[in-house]
C-alpha cells in the first residue's frame, strides 16, 4: 500500500529573550492547529498564549483551522507592546521637533 502524502512545515515563535523554531513532517491536509500541537511548543513554553488573532503563515494572517501546504512556516506572534499607530505618532513628534 502506498504511503500517504506528507508535507514539511516549520513552526516559529520569537520572544525578546528566546526563539522557537521546529521543522516538522505532517500528513497532507494538516492544519495550523496540528502543526502547533505536533511542534511541542506548549510543552517547552507552558505559559505561551496561542490565539487565533496572533497566527500567520509567512507573515499573512492565518486561522487555526487553515490547511497547510508543503513548505509553509506557521508563525506564532507575541502581543504588541505599543499600538503601531501610536508608535508612528511618537516617531513623527520626535522628527517634527
Amino acid at each position: 500500500m502506498p504511503e500517504a502524502p506528507r508535507i514539511r512545515v516549520t513552526v516559529a515563535c520569537a520572544l525578546p529573550e528566546r526563539a522557537f523554531l521546529r521543522e516538522l513532517e505532517l500528513p497532507a491536509g494538516s492544519r495550523v492547529a496540528d502543526a502547533i500541537e505536533t511542534s511541542g511548543i506548549r510543552r517547552e513554553w507552558p505559559g505561551i498564549e496561542i490565539r487565533d488573532d496572533r497566527l500567520g503563515i509567512y507573515s499573512r494572517k492565518a486561522a487555526i483551522d487553515t490547511v497547510l501546504s508543503d513548505g509553509d512556516r506557521v508563525e506564532i506572534y507575541r502581543p504588541l507592546r505599543v499600538d503601531p499607530k501610536e508608535a508612528r505618532r511618537r516617531r513623527a513628534r520626535r522628527v517634527a521637533r
